[in-house]
């Protein structure tokens, strides 16, 4: 396969990236590999990229040093859309300079640290079912459990007051959502969001608290961290893990609710649900494509050569269908999957949230097929509305039944 073969398709061939939106997987034309698991795809911003749909040459890419984040926030750099990250953000970082920021964090999102926010999970959970009961039938899923309960628990982990919970995600989601076009409107959001972390931040140094946002005022006060990157941080993580999370539970919810099998398994054999959650998120990851890299060097990527300079798109949705790592890659099988999903990345930049979203995800499925055995998706054309989101995917309504 020669570059100038592949430059002749990018003409016709889109980035899939506007069909993840709308569908709970691709569509059939972008899972067909043939022989061309790395192909050049036209982005909807006007540039050309490498798309890799391959899992294994994704995971490669994943942790190549070759392929930099950092330089794909650069000025110059080929985009998939508009808005970038800011080039100090966490995720936008490679080396050292990565790795030292993730120390700050690694601690608040270890498996135990995880697993003793279970309790707490599980009566937010509860509360947030007992509101869908309330509701009745009909009721919206999203605005009930989906969007509010990770908003509560990623506040909990910084130590944002749980009564200022509902401003933070109205700033997080105008942010996200690219039907609110106007950059001025954008701006002004994202300036009333720094300030008031700026002033949460002056607060809480006044009180020793236990949370994520004090460890990080103490790393800044011992001089390990800059003010810029103390704010930069903590936005970060509460905008992305909210943002993800939420979308994660809409699409793992939505993806169960229209498969019948799985929910009578599930029903019958409760213990299947962790690994059910596992195959759901494989099947409906709420971020469809990685990070992108920038190649900084020239590099061999199976049959085609990435020039330095040249953009790379890992497809996790596709990498989590590839059929000669999942058999059956469309069948959701509880019982015997044993090989890892891409959905939260791999390598150093493997999100750190994973935990958490995953324990989210398994307690709601978990009590919501316990409390709401006969739950279905509601009938109707408005049960189901797509989010128009930016990096991220997910549901701004599902109405349900019991």
């Amino acid at each position: 396969m020669t570059i100038e073969h592949e430059e002749r398709k990018a003409a016709t061939a889109g980035c899939p990236y506007a069909h993840h939106v709308g569908r709970l997987g691709p569509l059939p034309e972008f899972l067909e590999h043939g022989d061309e698991p790395v192909t050049r795809v036209a982005t909807p911003t006007g540039h050309t990229m490498w798309l890799v749909r391959d899992y294994t040459l994704g995971r490669s890419v994943l942790t190549d040093r070759r392929f930099s984040r950092a330089e794909a926030v650069k000025p110059h750099a080929p985009t998939v859309i508009d808005a970038q990250p800011v080039p100090d953000s966490m995720m936008s970082m490679d080396g050292a300079e990565h790795a030292r920021l993730r120390r700050m964090v690694t601690g608040s999102f270890t498996t135990g640290k995880v697993a003793a926010m279970a309790p707490f999970v599980e009566r937010l959970a509860d509360e947030h079912l007992d509101r869908l009961a309330e509701a009745g039938p009909g009721a919206d899923l999203v605005e009930t459990i989906a969007a509010p309960l990770p908003l509560v628990v990623l506040c909990s982990l910084l130590g944002v007051p749980p009564e200022d919970a509902d401003r933070f995600r109205n700033w997080v989601e105008v942010l996200f959502d690219i039907s609110v076009s106007s950059p001025r409107e954008k701006a002004r959001r994202r300036l009333e969001l720094v300030e008031y972390m700026s002033n949460l931040i002056e607060e809480k140094r006044q009180r020793d608290e236990d949370d994520l946002l004090t460890s990080l005022i103490g790393a800044h006060d011992g001089g390990d961290l800059s003010m810029p990157e103390l704010l930069t941080l903590g936005l970060t993580l509460l905008m992305a893990g909210y943002e993800t999370t939420v979308g994660q539970l809409s699409l793992s919810a939505l993806a169960l609710l229209s498969d019948p099998t799985t929910l009578a398994a599930l029903r019958e054999r409760p213990e299947l649900v962790p690994s059910a959650v596992e195959e759901l998120m494989r099947l409906s990851p709420a971020t469809p494509l990685a990070f992108p890299r920038v190649a900084v060097e020239t590099v061999e990527l199976g049959d085609v050569t990435v020039r330095a300079g040249e953009g790379v798109l890992v497809s996790l949705l596709h990498g989590n269908r590839d059929g000669a790592v999942f058999a059956d890659p469309e069948l959701l099988d509880a019982d015997s999957r044993t090989a890892a999903h891409l959905t939260f990345g791999h390598g150093v930049h493997r999100c750190l949230g994973a935990p958490l979203a995953r324990l989210q995800v398994r307690i709601v499925v978990e009590r919501l097929l316990r409390r709401f055995p006969g739950i279905r998706t509601a009938s109707g054309p408005d049960a189901v509305l797509w989010k128009d989101g930016l990096a991220t995917r997910g549901l701004a309504r599902l109405r349900v039944e019991w």
